[in-house]
């Protein structure tokens, strides 16, 4: 029973930690983060600035819709020029995400 028990620990240890890299930071049970994508040369900053955000949701990561593409968050606020970029990420438990492009420019 010792053995049976320990092969188990043994390969959900090694089912929890190998190919889990990522890129980001993610939370198993609650992810909210903000990352850059992209900075052009001059990023200048203040009121004048605006903002287009373009969405898309996950639930239960089977299901995936929206268009958080670059161009839609551009639509959206009618920006031409793009200064910068940041992508959000919220997630809770996997069960239902939200992926955000946001592109600040004029």
């Amino acid at each position: 029973m010792k053995k049976l028990l320990a092969l188990t620990l043994t390969v959900l240890a090694i089912a929890l930690v190998s190919g889990c890299a990522s890129v980001q930071p993610v939370g198993l049970a609650y992810t909210n983060l903000r990352l850059p994508v992209a900075v052009g040369e001059d990023v200048p900053v203040g009121p004048h600035i605006k903002i287009g955000v373009a969405e898309s949701h996950s639930i239960l990561s089977l299901i995936a819709v929206g268009d958080s593409s670059i161009t839609a968050a551009c639509i959206n606020d009618n920006i031409t020029k793009i200064h910068h970029i940041d992508w959000e990420v919220e997630s809770f438990f996997g069960i239902w995400s939200t992926y955000k492009t946001v592109v600040y420019g004029e």
